[in-house]
Order: structure tokens, then sequence, then C-alpha cells
């Protein structure tokens, strides 16, 4: 009996040296950068240097670097934001709010590694920043290749994910902060499948000509063209050339009345004006990216308005010329998010029925 609780004792001990010794993310105030070499750093969105920081503010933005070592170090910049940091695939830590300065992730073996920083929050209120990352002097540096296949997300608040890892559908404005998790809508959950970068476009509220409720702000097409959201810096990416590019917009144009004021005297008139709109905004992606296939999705909310309109805009398309598109309604959503938005269970039910649709398509990977 004596042996056999010895022998209990030695297991648990393990046990707990096994638990500590496992990768972990601490502060590390006490490092100098100048004592650390930078690593390489791949960016996964939209994203501007300025200074000794990469700025963004567009949702879903990720940063990754490769090394083999024992640990790495990254520095988190200004600006509020949720950050999940994941080693070698799994998460290590979910950082809310993290203070700027350095950080070390250890504990992960003298192998080789990959280690990510998801930006999980949405950032309308202004942009974040991020200090790259660093390892020490016997780390050795290892290349972060961009992958082959590029997918880019153009959409609203069911791109964004907005309130998707919620339990409730009453929330708060902070409450939908917190439970915004763009690293698990449905965009990322398809380029992790198709082992592709992403760029998530998409702005909460918003659509083609009006925005939730006739809110005074920009529309998507009109934001789109920036890095930021301040209208300071154009996009140019010539490396950005991807082959799907997966649109959902039209909610915030039509889930709403009209009010007085706005410049749209009549639903009619707000059709005509949507419809003419979307399809400039999609023939101003195509010339810029002349061989992305679109596929456009929507709900069916608003008694299937959203979904005749976008369904009406892609026809319009299609009959002046366009052939490397493609319409999908998705019904069946629960909306159990906050304030009636997808839930984490949507997010995955319409990633599915879009994969439906690519894998149908077997031109989208081969152009």
């Amino acid at each position: 009996m004596v042996k056999h609780l010895a022998a209990t004792a030695l297991i648990i001990a393990a046990a707990s040296c096994s638990a500590e010794s496992g990768p972990r993310v601490v502060p590390s105030p006490e490092e100098k950068l100048e004592d650390l070499r930078v690593l390489p750093m791949h960016v996964g969105g939209r994203a501007i240097e300025r200074g000794d920081e990469t700025v963004r503010q567009w949702p879903g933005t990720y940063f990754e670097t490769a090394f083999q070592g024992p640990a790495a170090y990254f520095r988190v910049g200004e600006g509020d934001q949720i950050l999940h940091i994941r080693a070698d695939g799994h998460i290590v830590r979910t950082m809310i709010k993290p203070q700027a300065g350095l950080y070390r992730v250890d504990g992960l073996g003298n192998g080789a590694h990959r280690l990510t920083i998801e930006v999980a929050s949405e950032s309308q209120l202004g942009p974040t920043g991020f200090g790259g990352f660093y390892g020490a002097a016997a780390t050795k540096a290892v290349a972060v290749a961009p992958r082959r296949r590029q997918i880019e997300f153009v959409g609203d608040s069911h791109t964004v994910g907005y309130g998707n890892t919620s339990a409730t559908r009453d929330c708060t404005e902070e409450k939908v902060w917190e439970t915004t998790d763009t690293s698990q809508a449905f965009g990322p959950i398809l380029a992790r499948r198709y082992k592709a970068d992403y760029q998530v476009n998409a702005i909460s509220g918003r659509g083609v000509v009006r925005s939730y409720d006739g809110a005074k702000v920009d529309s998507l097409p009109v934001a789109y063209p920036f890095v930021l959201f301040d209208h300071a810096t154009p996009v140019r990416d010539p490396t950005w050339q991807p082959q799907l590019i997966v649109i959902s917009l039209g909610t915030n144009d039509f889930s709403t009345q009209l009010h007085a004021g706005e410049r749209w005297r009549s639903r009619p008139e707000l059709s005509s004006d949507f419809r003419k709109t979307y399809v400039e905004f999609v023939r101003g992606l195509r010339a810029v990216h002349p061989r992305a296939f679109f596929l456009i999705w929507t709900t069916d909310t608003a008694n299937g308005e959203v979904a005749s309109e976008v369904r009406a805009a892609v026809e319009k398309m299609k009959s002046a010329g366009e052939k490397r598109a493609d319409f999908i309604q998705i019904s069946g959503l629960a909306f159990s998010g906050c304030n009636y938005h997808p839930s984490l269970a949507d997010d995955r039910t319409i990633a599915d029925r879009l994969a439906g649709v690519i894998d149908a398509r077997k031109d989208i990977w081969s152009k």
C-alpha cells in the first residue's frame, strides 16, 4: 500500500512538472530588444509599417514566425485587442487587452516551431500595433513562406464573427467586443480547410450603400480601398492575388426601415442604388484580381429581401459579362450569437455550405 501511494505521488509530481514545463506566455520586461535577434514575420491581412510597429485595423489579422529553439519573444503594441497565441497550431494563451510590451513564449522544446499571433477582436474604434518577433542569440530563424492559396473575405458583421462566442443573444457593446472572435468565424475556418492565407476585409454594421439603421458612417465599398479606416493610405499589395473572393453584403442595407432624411425616398430607390453600386464594387475587384472566382452569399434574413436583392445584383453582373461568380443563399442558421448574429455552430455551417460550392468548382485553384 505504501509503495502504491509512493508511486501515485511520483506520477502526480511528474504530471505537475510536465504541466509546468509546457508552453507558456509570460511578460518579459527585463529583456532588451538590442540583445535579441529579429525573427522573420509573415503578416496575414492589411497592415502598414509605422516606426517600429506593424499597424492594422481590419479584422482577422495574424502574424507568424518560425524558428528552432525552446523560446521566442513577441512585442505587443498600443490599442485594445484580444490575441490568441498559437504555438505549433495550438492556443497557448488568450490575452485580453494586453499591456504594450515584450512577452516570451517558452517551454517549447528544442525543435522547430511555428508561432502565430491572431487578432480575435474587432477594431473599429482605432488601429492596434504589433512589434514583431524576436529570438535569443542561439535561436535559429526559419523562413516563413506565404501559402500558395489566398482567400479574401469581404463583408459585414457576419464575416467579422460579431459576438459569435456568446452564449446569449442579449449583449452590451462591451460583451459584443469580448465575444467576437474572427479567428473562429467561417472565413478562417474555410482558409484553414484549404491551407490558404486569408484577409478579412469586413466591418460590422456596414452595407453596400447604407449602413445599419441608416448610420452616417462609411459604407464598406467606401472604406475598402484603404489600409486603415482613416482614408490615408490606399491598399497597394501586388503579392495579394486571391484565387477566391467570398462576399457577403446587403444585410445592413435592408434589415431596417428607411428614415426621414436618408437620401433614398423609397425602398425601390434604395434597391436600384444597391444593385448598381454592388455591381460596380465587384467590377472594381475584378479589375484588380482578374483571375479570382467570386462566391457571393447571403442568409435568408429580412424575409428574404436581402437574398433577393443580392441575387439580382449577381444576375446583373452575369448579364454584363461576369463569368466567374456564383451566388448561394444559406438558410437554417440559429442566429444565437450576440444580437441575433451567427454563432460558432452557424459559422461552421456557413463554412460547410460554402465549401460545397468551392469543391464543386474544379477551376478555382487552378486558374
